[in-house]
Formats: structure tokens, C-alpha cells, sequence
């Protein structure tokens, strides 16, 4: 199951579906517009789009008029959700959702079996799947074992799919989960990992990067940026880049030690990060020209820069680096086995 939602983690949807299908079994989105982009991407050749969030009801005739799967926590979405598929004369498939620990959807153990009654009594309904969701696989073996156990337990011979495994589950637990039918990548499958010790397994799908739009002398005393928060204490060469906030170089990164590669070299933000721009130091550097290219995300010159760096010092997460990626960044596609397809 590809989860592909938030713009396929801000990689952008359409280009990422396209490219998976035929390689994946599923796909997973958040939400009904989401899925009607893929179908739209799709059409006639598409696997099955499971909503990995409730919907609500107005959203039903949407969600069976185009086949998506639902995802179910209580007795009554199924039966709001079943009352509608009846009225249409038509079956939904629903996975029941257990909650394992994550505290966010799902049935506690105790509601577990009347929810699996509900679907199955219901004769609009059809229990297609169950699931369940890891909080911290990426933090805490003891409390994802116990998921696991508890999961198990409550699905002891279910017939259909059986998914619990996000990216960390993946790669530390698959060994402990022989009873799941499919796995959910999301983070892996775009090349980076929750854990950094195994990020050298996996290769980024993602770069991004912006041009150097100005490059100024300044003398020593010139402050730089709104708040005035950086003032050089030396005469220095400084590049205007054209990316900010506006393009999902996040804000916090101000005065964190952000740093750019320019021509393979790291180089340091100044000031905060502005809605559209950002200045850094070049002092080190020569021979540079407004059009030459600065790397946000990615590498460069044998030197590399990640989202989870970028994460790091922010105080976020790489998700949120790359879904905060606005839509007026350009995405450029290339495919590295088939140089014909870019």
C-alpha cells in the first residue's frame, strides 16, 4: 500500500502515481479529493484507494460512487456509511481500524469485535480489511511489541487484508508480523528513513533547490533581514537566493545554523528566512554569478544536505519538511533508468 497522501508527502501526486502504478497493490490517501485525483490520474487502470481518514457523511455518495475503500472506527460510521451504500444500491468496503496505542481513530480492544459484527451484519458492508497504527516504531521496540501482540490477538484468522506497518515498522519489525497481508511505506518510499542509522539503505527521491538571484559586498556593521537579528562583524560577500517561507523553507530555521551548498560548499544562512528570500554567506567563495544554482535539499559536489537535517534544525520532522513544499515550487521529474521518460 503506497501512501501517497499530502501531495504524495509533497512530491506531488499525479507524477508519484503514475509512476508507482503497476508496481503497488494499494494506494493510501487521507481524505476523498485526494483519491478522486488519483482516479483522475488513473482512469479505467487503477489499483484500489484505501481513505486512511474518516470522512464525513456528506462525502459518502463521493467515496461509493468511485469504489474507495473506508476506513472504520465505531459501530456508528458503519452504520452511516452502510445506510448510505443501501440507499445506492451498491457494497462498501471498509477495513476496521483497531486502536493499538496511537489514540487517534480506531476501536479500543473492548468495541474490536462489535465493530467486526457491525460490518459483517450489515448488508451493504463488506469487511474488506483491519488495521491498526505505530505511534513510535521509530522510538520504542516494547511498547511497538506489544502492538504487534495485541493486533495479532485481535485478528487471530481474519480472512482479508491485514496492515499495521508504517516505514519504521517495516524496517525493524516485518520479521515479528508474518500474519500482515501488506505493508504501508511512506517516509521509505521516498528514499528517507525515520531512523538516520539505515538512511545509507535508501536514496532520496527528492532535490530541491533555487538560484542565486543577487550577490552583493557588504561592509562590517550591515545587518541583515527582518529583526535585524544578524549583524556581520566583518566585511562580507552575500548571495540573495530566491526561495522563503512562501516556498516551504521553513522560518524556524532562522539563526539555526541552516546552511546552503553553493558550488559543493556548505554556506551558512543569515537573518531569518523571509517570505521569498533568503541571504547567506559566499565570502568563502569565488567566481559566483546571479543564475547559479543553490541546493536546499539534496547534494552537490560530493556534499549533501537532507530533510532530516534540515528537520533537525528546525525542530520539526522530515514529513513536515517535505509536505510543507508549496505548490509554487516547480517539480521537475526525471527517471533514472529511462533518460527518454523525463
Amino acid at each position: 500500500m503506497a501512501v501517497v497522501k499530502a501531495d504524495a508527502y509533497g512530491h506531488g501526486l499525479e507524477a508519484v502515481v503514475s509512476t508507482l502504478n503497476g508496481l503497488v497493490d494499494w494506494f493510501c490517501v487521507a481524505n476523498v479529493r485526494e483519491a478522486l485525483r488519483i482516479r483522475d490520474c488513473l482512469p479505467g487502470n487503477c489499483p484500489p484507494i484505501l481513505l486512511l481518514s474518516p470522512i464525513t457523511p456528506d462525502e459518502c455518495e463521493t467515496a461509493l460512487t468511485h469504489g474507495f475503500s473506508l476506513s472504520v472506527s465505531s459501530v456508528g460510521e458503519v452504520e452511516t456509511y452502510g445506510n448510505a451504500a443501501k440507499h445506492f444500491k451498491t457494497k462498501l468496503k471498509l477495513h476496521a481500524v483497531a486502536d493499538t496505542g496511537m489514540g487517534r481513530i480506531g476501536a479500543s480492544p473492548a468495541d474490536w469485535h462489535p465493530l467486526l459484527e457491525a460490518i459483517r451484519n450489515h448488508p451493504a458492508c463488506e469487511l474488506e480489511g483491519v488495521s491498526t497504527h505505530f505511534p513510535n516504531a521509530d522510538e520504542n521496540a516494547e511498547f511497538t511489541d506489544n502492538q504487534i501482540r495485541m493486533f495479532r490477538d485481535l485478528t487471530t484468522n481474519f480472512e482479508g487484508q491485514v496492515h499495521l506497518s508504517n516505514s519504521a515498522g517495516i524496517i525493524d519489525f516485518s520479521a515479528q508480523m508474518p500474519f500482515a497481508t501488506l505493508t504501508r511505506p511512506g517516509l521509505a518510499l521516498y528514499g528517507t528513513t525515520p531512523q538516520c542509522q539505515t538512511q545509507a539503505n535508501l536514496t532520496p527521491a527528492l532535490s530541491m533547490k533555487t538560484r542565486i538571484t543577487l550577490i552583493r559586498d557588504i561592509a562590517a556593521g550591515t545587518t541583515i533581514s527582518y529583526g535585524s537579528t544578524f549583524t556581520a562583524d566583518r566585511a562580507m560577500t552575500t548571495a540573495s537566493l530566491a526561495v522563503g517561507y512562501g516556498d516551504g523553507f521553513p522560518r524556524h530555521l532562522s539563526g539555526q545554523g541552516a546552511e546552503v551548498l553553493i558550488a559543493g560548499t556548505r554556506c551558512p544562512l543569515l537573518g531569518r528566512v523571509t517570505m521569498d528570500q533568503i541571504v547567506v554567506d559566499v565570502s568563502h567563495l569565488d567566481g559566483l554569478k546571479p543564475g547559479d544554482e543553490v541546493v536546499l535539499i539534496g547534494e552537490q559536489g560530493g556534499e549533501a544536505i537532507t530533510a532530516s537535517e534540515l528537520a533537525e534544525k528546525s525542530g520539526t520532522i522530515p514529513w513536515e519538511i517535505y509536505t510543507g513544499i508549496s505548490s509554487r515550487v516547480e517539480r521537475v521529474y526525471f527517471d533514472s533508468e529511462n533518460p527518454e521518460l523525463d
